[in-house]
């Protein structure tokens, strides 16, 4: 075992500059210029005890594992990459991660005593400031550092709503010290400028100081930095094609390539050519595919990177794209219209298209066609469109199309709710896997990834790593009431059931077809429901999908109380950083639960305020929920 100490030596500092060793294209060690004496003679120490045993442990991906993308570079690359890193992949569910961290996780490159080796308290040549046991220290609550570790998601799991398998994705998800993972928040990586929060470590929260960004970011050491960008690399390469329907976060990209946002690219870039790939990532990198079933490229074959996104990300890129040419206008309905256009082209590549109506910037794509959803009925609106690369140019204006939607139809139900049975779904005999619209009773429905040749009580639509959503109604929504189940093999999983993009509840599915209601939405005005499945393999048919209304009754963003008394609230509401504060006559409270609007507790703690007036709070999904504290219940926003 190889203890950190500070070990006086006579060995010639000029002969320890720079060590590299390469075997198969896998870099196994490197000490960058300027490293102190400590920290050489350490490295030194672990290599050639290495070599005396025979005991290095390469990355250990299998023969042939790689092959289908020899020769490939740029985007093909990244596409080869994804498709075999996604073939394989087992999603062990986010529970999985405590058992996986028994194993992927584990100090055998540091300390090597079993403890949790944790990049954001780990101190590579001094004593670390706390260490965490696997299997106990697992939060729960936090108020400091070194209370407990929790499930840190690299790429924040707000991004992609929460869903899985990113949720439970062993290759970017490390045990780390709660305190410190709430302070890095949603935060992109970057270079601090002034730090307003400084871990243990040296981790830090602050300004940014990284070239085409300036706000917020988190930095870890730089033992760690290559760690961090090749976690995100194989975030945006395992998921590109979904990064279309997930959120930046000023982070990660909307198009497959170059799959993150330029600055952050270069920052990436950056931190993984000065920190190159070390044992105890190839360790992990090792376990985490006994434990998933697939591997990070970036760690087994450093030399991807460069291969697929060049030293540098195309900052210096002036040209703009070409415009966009042939805009047609390929369907409408009484609230949505369809368009299509010819593709531009680009010096390096064209990423994405902003599609503008009546003059405003509405939404951006990465394909040549989209639908345009909100409209009013009988209303004439124009469009254009810009193409982008991925150096922020824009083309100029494509020319504009004009398109008048179609007249409204009486809504059959007086009161304007909501009742759909799904019986006018188009195709509806189709096997086939795709994005379905129709029209019924003055609602527009989108079903992605969906097929139409299942039944419950008559049609269906059948929905697998995709959702359901209606297009905006006017009469809020007071409860909402669905049929599901399970079709063909899987297991039982939930459905999110979200309003104007807030989570407010579940529905369950299994091979027993269930019928569910979530009472007390209450959310008035022009709604849009969604149902998103949480699971990306599950077949699952949904029938009878109908909502009350709620003329009155707006869900209130801000503090409402459930029987409070009138000195306890919560600030700020909707909270953030799993932090919530309550004013008022707290120090006598003897126990705070947490419970979602279905009335399922989902955290309980005792004598809540006995170190201040906050409570730390578990990961919650978007929504609204009650705390309550002894007799008294506060409601609160999670957005």
């Amino acid at each position: 075992m190889i203890q950190k100490e500070t070990i006086k030596t006579t060995l010639n500092i000029q002969n320890l500059i720079q060590i590299s060793i390469n075997l198969n294209n896998n870099v196994i060690l490197h000490s960058p210029n300027y490293y102190n004496l400590t920290k050489h003679y350490i490295i030194m120490k672990k290599l050639f005890l290495c070599l005396i045993f025979s005991q290095l442990g390469f990355a250990q991906a299998p023969a042939g594992y790689y092959n289908s993308a020899n020769g490939l570079s740029g985007a093909p690359l990244k596409t080869a990459l994804s498709n075999i890193i996604t073939s394989g992949h087992q999603d062990k569910g986010y529970n999985g991660l405590w058992t996986a961290y028994k194993t992927t996780d584990i100090d055998k490159n540091y300390e090597n005593d079993g403890s949790i080796l944790d990049i954001y308290s780990e101190r590579p040549t001094s004593t670390d400031p706390y260490k965490f046991t696997p299997g106990s220290n697992q939060c729960g609550t936090y108020s400091k550092e070194g209370n407990c570790y929790n499930r840190e998601h690299i790429v924040p799991q707000s991004l992609f709503n929460e869903a899985s398998p990113m949720k439970n994705d062993i290759h970017f998800i490390r045990a780390t010290d709660g305190k410190v993972n709430g302070m890095r928040s949603s935060y992109p990586f970057g270079k601090v400028g002034n730090a307003s929060f400084t871990s243990l470590n040296g981790s830090k929260v602050g300004s940014s100081s990284s070239s085409g960004f300036s706000g917020t970011v988190f930095e870890p050491i730089d033992e760690f930095k290559g760690d961090v960008a090749r976690m995100v690399f194989y975030f945006v390469t395992r998921y590109q094609t979904k990064l279309s329907t997930f959120s930046t976060g000023n982070m990660i990209g909307s198009s497959a390539f170059p799959g993150l946002q330029t600055w952050e690219l270069n920052v990436l870039l950056a931190w993984h050519n000065q920190d190159p790939v070390s044992q105890a990532e190839i360790n992990r990198n090792n376990a985490s595919y006994t434990f998933q079933g697939n591997r990070n490229p970036f760690i087994d074959n450093p030399s991807y990177v460069n291969q697929i996104w060049g030293g540098q990300a195309p900052t210096s890129d002036t040209q703009a794209p070409t415009i966009v040419t042939n805009l047609t206008v390929s369907g409408k309905t009484t609230n949505t219209v369809s368009l299509v256009w010819n593709a531009a082209t680009d010096n390096v590549a064209v990423t994405s298209y902003d599609v503008y109506m009546n003059g405003s910037l509405k939404t951006n794509v990465n394909s040549t066609s989209t639908t345009v959803t909100g409209l009013n009925p009988s209303t004439t609106y124009t469009f254009y469109v810009k193409a982008k690369d991925a150096a922020g140019n824009a083309s100029v204006n494509s020319s504009t199309v004009s398109a008048t939607t179609n007249a409204g139809t009486t809504n059959p139900n007086p009161t304007g709710c909501v009742n759909e049975t799904f019986e006018t779904v188009p195709s509806a005999s189709s096997s086939s896997y795709s994005t379905k619209t129709w029209t019924s009773n003055g609602i527009t429905w989108t079903a992605t990834d969906s097929r139409t040749d299942q039944t419950i009580s008559n049609k269906a639509i059948t929905v697998r790593d995709g959702s359901l959503k209606s297009s905006s109604s006017a009469n809020g929504i007071g409860s909402l009431t669905v049929t599901t189940q399970l079709k063909f093999s899987g297991s039982d999983g939930t459905f999110n059931v979200q309003v104007n993009g807030v989570t407010v509840g579940t529905v369950p599915y299994s091979t027993t077809a269930t019928t569910t209601t979530i009472n007390n939405i209450n959310v008035s005005g022009n709604v849009v429901v969604t149902l998103v499945n949480n699971s990306s393999s599950n077949r699952v048919a949904i029938d009878n999908l109908s909502w009350t209304c709620n003329g009155t009754s707006a869900r209130q963003t801000q503090t409402n109380s459930v029987s409070q008394p009138k000195e306890l609230q919560i600030y700020p509401n909707p909270i953030s950083n799993h932090e919530i504060f309550v004013k008022g006559e707290i120090i006598n409270i003897k126990k705070a639960e947490i419970v979602n609007l279905q009335g399922k507790v989902m955290q309980t703690i005792n004598n809540p305020f006995k170190n201040g007036k906050s409570i730390r709070i578990n990961n919650l999904l978007q929504g609204v929920y009650v705390l309550k504290l002894d007799e008294s219940s506060l409601k609160f926003v999670v957005k």
